[in-house]
């Protein structure tokens, strides 16, 4: 290929063809496809680049910290956890086709953020936008809108995602204008857009961070009109460890020593 013909095909947006030009001719050489099924090949090549990149750069616009994914949840190490019903949810991507809030409540390293993350790559992946963030971060950027008067704009890219994680609700304390600003947020993407929540407070807990016990109840109102709740309180950690202990006698050590 000429370099004339590959600004050509750069310029055209046809990088595939661009890349893999001499493979595809000696291919149709040897195999002598139609003219349809040579087209029809470029083509698929074509679309599969552009939708994959496409699909990398919703990823990556979504700041999701770790890509969890659903395959390698392991169901075995929580028995509690309906694992039929959460794979019911996630397969059928109901959740984004009639938009439902989805809250998991269980104490840390049981896997509710793994889980939420789960949900929101594969609704990323099947072409809807998305975002993760920490209710820290969220509090403080809120709070940091309404200083510089860019509230509003805020507000409306939060609002333009159609699923948003917002990671461990409860962990810090929200003063009176971060809760109302939380409460603002939630309420305008109701029913309108897809909120998953995790948390290690249940919903009589929330009054505890939100400090304002109307605003809690009409957060909880909204949220519960349409949601699926995932229970994971009684779930055990399954965060792996590996902890050295820098002091005491090691355990051998310590039984030569004990009295007989």
């Amino acid at each position: 290929m000429d370099d004339s013909l590959r600004r050509e095909l750069q310029l055209l947006g046809l990088h595939a063809l661009a890349e893999n030009w001499e493979g595809i001719l000696k291919e149709a050489i040897r195999r002598r496809p139609s003219y349809h099924r040579f087209l029809q090949r470029i083509v698929h090549e074509e679309y599969h680049r552009k939708t994959e990149k496409t699909r990398l750069a919703r990823l990556k616009r979504a700041k999701i910290p770790q890509l969890f994914v659903m395959d390698t949840f392991p169901f075995h190490q929580q028995p509690r956890l309906k694992k039929q019903l959460v794979l019911e949810l996630y397969d059928s991507l109901s959740y984004m086709k009639d938009p439902r809030d989805l809250l998991f409540i269980g104490p840390t390293g049981c896997g509710k953020t793994g889980l939420a993350t789960a949900f929101l790559v594969h609704a990323v992946n099947q072409g809807f936008r998305g975002l993760f963030i920490d209710f820290s971060d969220l509090l403080e950027r809120l709070y940091g809108a309404r200083g510089d008067y860019s509230e509003a704009k805020i507000m409306r890219k939060y609002c333009a995602y159609d699923v948003m994680v917002i990671d461990e609700i409860g962990y810090i304390a929200a003063h009176k204008e971060q809760a109302g600003l939380f409460f603002d947020l939630m309420r305008r993407r109701h029913q309108h857009t897809t909120s998953i929540l995790t948390t290690q407070l249940g919903f009589d807990e929330w009054g505890s961070f939100l400090h304002n016990e109307h605003l809690t109840a009409a957060l909880l109102d909204r949220i519960t009109v349409n949601c699926a709740v995932f229970n994971m309180k009684d779930c055990i950690s399954i965060r792996p460890k590996s902890i050295l202990y820098a002091t005491g006698k090691p355990a051998a050590a310590e039984a030569n020593d004990s009295p007989s």
